[in-house]
């Protein structure tokens, strides 16, 4: 039973059954800002692709998963349709509640049909599969954004993906009250456009295109499976491979960026309930 206290969350499961760690590192990090900062939490998931189940407006905040698949295929889905129609009410809401916004943050495949839907950047399959600890660079308005500027430059996240986001349309972003606020690692003897991994899409929703809810445990139970090292060692080789497992174990890396985007977000989307409570 809903307590009137309560905080409730609705996370958008968007892996469409497929075995993941992204929705245990999302509970988990839900579960342990809650016991940390003694708050009345519940979380709520909806299996947004599967069964077309999208959360309503009673929810305080809402976290929106990575997924597989492409980003461009489910245009014009049921599901999409139900989903942007919650997206554009949360939008709504703030407009008319600016004292009261609805927080929402955006993981790899949302943050993907986000950007595509709002017409915001170019969505765009890879050459090849971006897989691993990889590092990245903070934009000069990243430096200073609540949810990066106590992570190192460049912080270290899992990337996971087959699409990208490229040419962000800045102007429109910060119309809207945004900023892009990172781009993946800075190769300029390399002719590709670096790709799109967080933008502020405003004062309440955020995406990035990394997974900040992954932790050592999953990305190495990822790491060693003999797909994904093989993956990994064709595109990167092995010394780079034995890299990313020992990156695992640096408290500045990964482990850093778990500890602090999702609980960071979450201070952002329930300070108001925060101000009371000794941190």
């Amino acid at each position: 039973m809903i307590q009137e206290d309560q905080i409730k969350i609705a996370v958008l499961d968007l892996y469409e059954g497929e075995p993941n760690e992204g929705m245990r590192g999302i509970k988990q990090l839900i579960s342990r800002f809650a016991t940390d900062c003694g708050l009345n939490i519940a979380y709520q998931v909806f299996d947004v692709r599967s069964k077309n189940e999208i959360p309503d407006l009673t929810f305080d905040a809402y976290i929106s998963s990575g997924g597989p698949g492409s980003p461009l295929d489910s245009a014009g889905s049921v599901w999409e349709a139900r989903y942007f129609g919650l997206m554009d009410s949360i939008k709504s809401h703030n407009r008319q509640h600016p004292d009261n916004k609805k927080h929402v943050l955006l993981i790899c495949h949302s943050f993907q049909i986000y950007c595509r839907y709002y017409k915001l950047g170019v969505v765009s399959k890879r050459k090849s599969t971006s897989f691993g600890v990889m590092p990245v660079h903070k934009t000069t308005e990243g430096m200073h954004d609540p949810l990066f500027r106590s992570l190192n430059d460049p912080l270290w996240a899992v990337d996971s993906r087959d699409y990208q986001i490229t040419q962000p349309d800045i102007e429109k972003i910060e119309a809207e009250g945004g900023a892009l606020l990172c781009i993946e690692k800075f190769r300029p003897h390399i002719d590709l456009e670096r790709a799109v991994m967080s933008i502020r899409f405003n004062e309440a929703i955020v995406g990035t295109q990394f997974h900040p809810e992954a932790d050592a445990i999953g990305m190495r139970m990822y790491l060693l499976r003999e797909d994904k090292k093989t993956l990994v060692i064709e595109k990167h080789g092995e010394k780079k491979y034995w890299e990313m497992l020992n990156h695992l174990n640096d408290p500045d890396k990964i482990m850093l960026t778990n500890a602090t985007v999702v609980p960071r977000f979450l201070m952002l989307a329930f300070r108001n309930r925060l101000s009371s409570v000794t941190l």
